[in-house]
């Protein structure tokens, strides 16, 4: 791999690492209710740590109804400070992409494209604060987050591409990459439907498993309520609004959403180990499966032992872990012989 290939397959680690760390302490810091620790962005009360608004003694009467605590202060600017790191890598990733078109190390539009949802990703975070956590921008805010790791993992699998034997088009290649991308596509809407649940405050309506409130179809569910996407500007959504009904059906959706996703996964991984030759295909196979055994443990043992932070916070990092499997077995099975790399 020429040295500027080189450099640029380092800083798409070091961002995929990164972003699957900021997604991780984005959920730690929803979870642990400081996801309005700072109350404005991208400062800490008009401050650029909340060390200094701390010290200042104006801070506060800027925002009489929210006291500063310092430590959920802390939590919400380190995760910023971690998602601005990113977004510079991006940056960098996409200035090398321009510089370097004529080589088509990356793709300018790839790069280009990247730095656009990176963008769009702050802006996010930006109405996560100061829309009061509106459940729809905190689910888009973990999507577009999540799709940011991914297309840097994408881009990091397609790097040393070069040195990669292609799969030869078949019938076989084919029906793989669509299994593939179906489960990709499932288990991007069972994601969407996690990021609802957890901002909308639903993880315990169902406390039990794998019945919910002792029934296997609560009693009193209510839909209608449950995916109302917008209920205005004003409300604050901290600690959820909705009645525990609405919420039971969030939980059950993200339940039958997760038995589908699931299907669907081990539909993909089971073809893959019999149908591809190639032992990098295999491997990514066997990876999904390790990576949905390992989330729906979590899962499940989120609710069996109460739903305490670390397991809730585990949750999401598995998330996360499946999606890069995930996306590790689409991009083995796309390698074919007529597939350009970057």
């Amino acid at each position: 791999m020429p040295p500027l290939s080189r450099w640029i397959s380092r800083l798409a680690l070091a961002g995929v690492l990164l972003g699957f760390c900021v997604v991780v302490l984005g959920a730690y810091v929803r979870l642990s209710a400081a996801g309005l620790g700072c109350p404005d962005w991208p400062g800490c009360y008009g401050h650029f740590t909340p060390a200094g608004a701390e010290q200042s003694g104006t801070a506060q009467a800027a925002y009489p109804n929210r006291p500063l605590e310092v430590g959920k202060a802390w939590r919400e600017m380190i995760h910023r400070y971690a998602a601005s790191t990113l977004g510079l890598i991006i940056v960098v990733i996409a200035a090398l992409a321009i510089v370097t078109r004529q080589s088509r190390i990356v793709a300018p539009g790839y790069a280009l494209a990247l730095f656009g949802i990176v963008v769009f990703q702050g802006v996010l975070g930006m109405l996560t604060v100061t829309l009061l956590l509106k459940p729809l921008i905190v689910t888009l805010h973990l999507l577009f987050g999540l799709t940011t790791v991914g297309l840097m993992w994408w881009l990091f699998l397609s790097l040393p591409a070069q040195s990669v034997p292609a799969l030869a088009r078949s019938h076989g290649t084919q029906n793989g990459r669509a299994v593939a991308i179906v489960a990709l596509c499932l288990l991007g809407v069972q994601i969407a439907l996690g990021g609802w649940t957890s901002s909308n405050y639903a993880a315990v309506a169902c406390p039990d498993f794998p019945q919910c409130q002792g029934a296997w179809w609560p009693a009193h569910t209510d839909f209608r309520n449950g995916f109302v996407i917008w209920r205005g500007l004003t409300i604050n959504f901290e600690g959820g609004v909705l009645e525990n009904p609405a919420r039971v059906a969030i939980h059950l959706t993200h339940r039958i959403g997760a038995l589908v996703a699931s299907l669907a996964l081990v539909s993909a991984a089971v073809f893959t180990l019999l149908r591809a030759s190639q032992p990098r295909t295999r491997v990514a196979a066997i990876a999904v499966l390790a990576a949905l055994a390992l989330q729906l443990a979590i899962g499940i043992g989120m609710v069996e032992r109460g739903f305490p932070l670390w397991l809730a916070t585990a949750h999401n990092a598995g998330a996360a872990l499946l999606l890069l499997a995930t996306l590790a077995l689409a991009w083995t099975w796309s390698r074919s012989a007529q597939s350009p790399p970057f």
